[in-house]
């Protein structure tokens, strides 16, 4: 992955844009990393691929709480802090 400090990524923005077509290039200030510039295509995926993986934990808490018993009443319960 290249990286340009910010400096750089100031002075050379349309080429900062040019690289992040290519592949991610990240943004540095004092030795840090402080962004990542990447395409909208891997952008996109990024948020494709973290959506589907939150969809499936939640789709195992929801398969693992009915396997434990869990229902819907209860739920209710809980989230109403009744006792």
């Amino acid at each position: 992955m290249q990286t340009l400090t910010t400096h750089e990524a100031k002075a050379r923005f349309s080429e900062l844009i040019d690289r992040a077509q290519q592949a991610p290039v990240r943004v540095t200030r004092r030795g840090r990393v402080v962004g990542v510039m990447v395409s909208p295509e891997d952008y996109d995926a990024m948020r494709a691929f973290y959506t589907e993986r939150l969809l499936n934990v939640l789709r195992q808490s929801g398969e693992m709480a009915e396997r434990q018993g869990l229902t819907e009443e209860t739920l209710a319960r809980l989230l109403a802090d009744e006792s």
